[in-house]
């Protein structure tokens, strides 16, 4: 799509986030307004030195003069101070509004939008387009005006003082101001190319420096490096061409400004010589002034034009993300109670995309406070099971009942806040183990946690780390083992008092002495409570009140593990044959 000069829908929008700061908006078009005035005034007090006081020879009004560009000066000075703090001021709080709800929004997209949208760009989008926003109001929109007024008092000034001086003015403008329009068309181009390379390498940096591990086990390195250096340099291509066109513009710019005033000091200085009374010599020093005023901040108006258009281009894929409507429709009214746990599936079906099903109508019943594993190979669509309980992603359709009430009836919420997960890929954010167990919860206390940690056995192994629960685990929790991840998630579900117990896949990774600990923790947090175990390894749920075992989206076995491996050419007979075989063996 052809970028816009200028998307006046972008910026009407970019300024309805004004409205909560209007007298902080308005008083920068105040001080804008005050600095046009002392700018003007400037040049009409160098004139009336020269003609009335130098010229003659009037020291004291020489001084009397002096004194008044002084007080000019000062107060130029104050108001520009104001000016240049409150725009940027302004910008941003603006930044700050505009991120935080771009983080709420995000907070609320289904896990669907996060399986295709890539990481890097979501982070430049959360970042650095948001911080370019804040520039039009620093760098871009209040600068513009204000220097526009400026040059609007000039040329009313200037055409006052000396009109004959003022046409060669006129004339020079047009063309410079043609020249500078064809410059932002084309850095608007530019720029948005720009914006484009720099998510684009977010997204690879992110990607790879988070899968560095892989990237040295394959013996990568050489590969992603030169992929690397091809996007740097289509990075670097993108920024030359905006430095091509500053390196044609300013230069001509120069040209135009220096030819204007050559012609006037050329023109105004044969009528001085010849004795036209029209035009003195204060003048002459006052268009000196005046064409410096003119010409130079429309050089910077198309230098601040761009930072517009950064902030537009930014501001527009921003609002892209704040426009998608990728949630989960939270419709439910009913706060979801402590849950009994009794859990009911009813032709339930589910497709992560519209080609192809995970979930092929399955019935699957779970009674409150039973616990019950669900078993089978990779793809069968045990842990979308677990999506759909807590209502990552919709079902397409059928039904979906905990304690005889519908799913969706609940506030998502009040939904989530039953149920309690643990991966097998725990997730640890870079901060100390009590705030990873609470997640900042202000209503679970450290005595809380002290003591659940006791009665599932992960105390002792968390007092042997250095600063015991204040531990920092860093990114990802990399300061710990895979299996003190997945204890101290345990422990975070435990300490969350959930209804509900889903734990998918959560020994299937770790060492003997670990697997000891976690299966005690297991037999602690699931007493009592409706839990879905699923697992792999057979023998870590051949004690489950029922089996379910599941093969290419449907539930093709049910029954204890008794029952099960009764059944002869069974799914699950054979699932447990070809385990314990392998262990004879071996």
């Amino acid at each position: 799509m052809k970028a816009k000069a200028f998307d006046t829908k972008v910026f009407k929008r970019i300024l309805k986030y004004t409205k909560p700061y209007k007298w902080r908006f308005n008083s920068v078009i105040i001080f804008a307004v005050f600095l046009s005035i002392f700018a003007a005034i400037r040049p009409l007090i160098l004139q009336g030195t020269v003609d009335a006081y130098i010229k003659p020879k009037d020291n004291y009004g020489l001084l009397l003069y002096v004194t008044l560009m002084g007080i000019t000066l000062l107060l130029e000075v104050v108001f520009q101070f104001f000016f240049v703090y409150w725009a940027n001021w302004l910008g941003q709080d603006i930044v700050k509004d505009i991120r935080t709800k771009l983080f709420r929004h995000m907070l609320s997209f289904r896990m669907k939008y996060y399986d295709t949208a890539p990481v890097g760009q979501l982070v430049t989008r959360s970042v650095s387009d948001i911080e370019q926003i804040a520039r039009i109001f620093s760098q871009g929109l209040f600068m513009i005006a204000s220097d526009l007024m400026k040059m609007g008092v000039c040329l009313i000034i200037m055409f006052w003082m000396n009109w004959q001086l003022s046409l060669i003015v006129f004339v020079a403008m047009p063309i410079l101001v043609f020249i500078t329009r064809i410059f932002q068309r084309k850095m608007q181009v530019a720029f948005e190319e720009v914006r484009t390379q720099i998510a684009n390498m977010n997204s690879f940096v992110q990607e790879r420096v988070t899968g560095m591990k892989i990237v040295q086990l394959f013996n990568r390195e050489d590969v992603e490096y030169e992929k690397f250096k091809s996007i740097n340099d289509k990075h670097k291509k993108a920024w030359i061409k905006t430095i091509l066109y500053n390196s044609i513009f300013f230069p001509i710019a120069d040209i135009i400004s220096s030819l204007t005033l050559g012609f006037i000091v050329l023109y105004g200085g044969f009528q001085i010589i010849n004795g036209n009374p029209f035009t003195t010599l204060g003048e002459m020093t006052a268009y000196t002034m005046f064409i410096g005023m003119l010409f130079n901040p429309l050089r910077q108006i198309a230098d601040k034009f761009n930072e517009m258009q950064l902030g537009m281009i930014a501001a527009n894929r921003v609002f892209d993300i704040l426009d998608t409507q990728d949630q989960i429709q939270d419709t439910g009214t009913f706060e979801a109670p402590v849950f009994k746990g009794d859990i009911l599936f009813e032709s339930v079906r589910f497709g992560y995309s519209h080609r192809e099903e995970v979930i092929k109508g399955i019935d699957l019943s779970v009674t409150a406070g039973k616990t019950i594993a669900i078993v089978g190979s990779t793809g069968a669509g045990k842990s979308t099971i677990i999506n759909l309980l807590n209502r990552f992603y919709e079902i397409n359709s059928g039904t979906i009942y905990i304690d005889d009430q519908n799913i969706e009836n609940y506030t998502l919420s009040s939904l989530r806040k039953q149920i309690a997960v643990v991966l097998q890929d725990v997730f640890l954010f870079a901060d100390t183990i009590f705030n990873n167990i609470t997640l900042n919860n202000p209503d679970i206390s450290r005595d809380q946690v002290l003591a659940a940690a006791k009665k599932i056995g992960v105390h002792k192994f968390i007092m042997s780390l250095p600063d015991n629960y204040d531990f920092d685990v860093k990114e990802r929790g990399v300061m710990l083992s895979s299996g003190q991840r997945q204890l101290i998630a345990f422990l975070r579900a435990y300490v969350s008092n959930p209804s509900i117990l889903i734990l998918d896949e959560a020994t299937s990774s770790i060492d003997t002495y670990s697997e000891e600990l976690i299966q005690r923790a297991t037999e602690t947090i699931t007493k009592g409570r409706t839990s879905i175990v699923i697992a792999h390894r057979l023998a870590t749920i051949m004690n489950a009140d029922k089996i379910v075992v599941m093969d290419k989206g449907l539930i093709v076995e049910q029954g204890t593990h008794q029952e099960l491996v009764e059944k002869i050419g069974g799914h699950y007979k054979n699932l447990y044959d070809s385990q314990f075989i392998v262990n004879i063996n071996f």
